[in-house]
């Protein structure tokens, strides 16, 4: 794709201009405006005990960054934010900040120099990537003793009225539109292979109160519904307004959507000697 230059921030002083990106395994921009409008965000207390491992706090890498919700509260912790994505529609719906740089680029080409980074993100992202050459990249730029964290998320959980419903079009009625690699998320991140010793992770989970505007919206930004609407020339959400309506009663109604995090965490070794 040829990135545009929409997102004042992807243009900062001093900031490189992107290069051309290959379109590769880039599911979200066509719905970039959904995903910024309606992912949630993730939890204080995960980069509160992420901060806590990491050698310095002068620069962390997110990488598959979207539009910026993990980037956004790493701001309050390290002093730079390097945020790259393949998607410049992505990366122009991600909040402005003075220590954060969005930069259009891929898993392999961070753009960092060697050894500058302490901590390397990546939230429900790494499912997509290329892990070998991903990992080849994170071990140039991480610091000894540096952390590396990925994390997903998968299940929605409201209540016994919605969740089957809920359940039910995630793997029934766009079930086959899952890109390769959406499995990865359902068993959270457990196949995918990893190249450091890994820490135990504390529970952590993201939790929103909506009403059956904004859950909507969040489904409407899965990559799923997007191809499902591609190839059937028709929103399937219509499908599970139908079913979940009225389980749900008052479309204004609040009600607490929980998901619980997955996540992998690791230290690169510090060389003996």
């Amino acid at each position: 794709m040829t990135p545009s230059t929409g997102n004042p921030s992807a243009d900062q002083p001093g900031t490189p201009r992107p290069g051309r990106v290959e379109r590769v395994a880039d599911h979200y921009s066509v719905i970039a405006a959904k995903y910024a409008a309606f992912r949630p965000g993730y939890p204080d207390a995960l980069f509160d005990w992420l901060a806590s491992l990491t050698p310095s706090r002068a620069l962390v890498w997110d990488c598959g960054t979207g539009s910026g919700q993990a980037a956004a509260p790493l701001a309050r912790y390290f002093g730079r934010v390097h945020a790259t994505d393949p998607s410049q529609a992505q990366l122009d719906g991600a909040p402005p900040h003075p220590r954060i740089r969005y930069r259009v680029g891929r898993e392999a080409a961070s753009g960092l120099p060697d050894r500058s980074t302490s901590l390397v993100t990546v939230a429900q992202a790494a499912h997509w990537f290329d892990l070998t050459a991903f990992y080849a990249e994170v071990d140039r730029v991480l610091q000894p003793g540096g952390v590396l964290a990925i994390w997903s998320y998968a299940t929605t959980i409201i209540d016994e009225a919605i969740d089957p419903r809920l359940d039910w079009f995630r793997r029934e009625r766009v079930g086959n539109d899952w890109p390769p690699g959406r499995e990865h998320v359902d068993d959270g991140y457990r196949s995918l292979p990893f190249p450091y010793p890994e820490l135990a992770a504390p529970s952590f989970s993201i939790e929103m109160d909506w009403n059956l505007h904004q859950l909507l919206g969040y489904v409407s930004s899965w990559s799923a519904v997007a191809r499902c609407t591609e190839r059937e020339g028709r929103d399937p959400l219509a499908d599970l307004v139908t079913v979940i309506a009225r389980g749900w009663g008052d479309p204004d109604r609040i009600r607490r959507v929980t998901w619980p995090i997955s996540m992998r965490v690791g230290i690169k070794p510090v060389a003996p000697g």
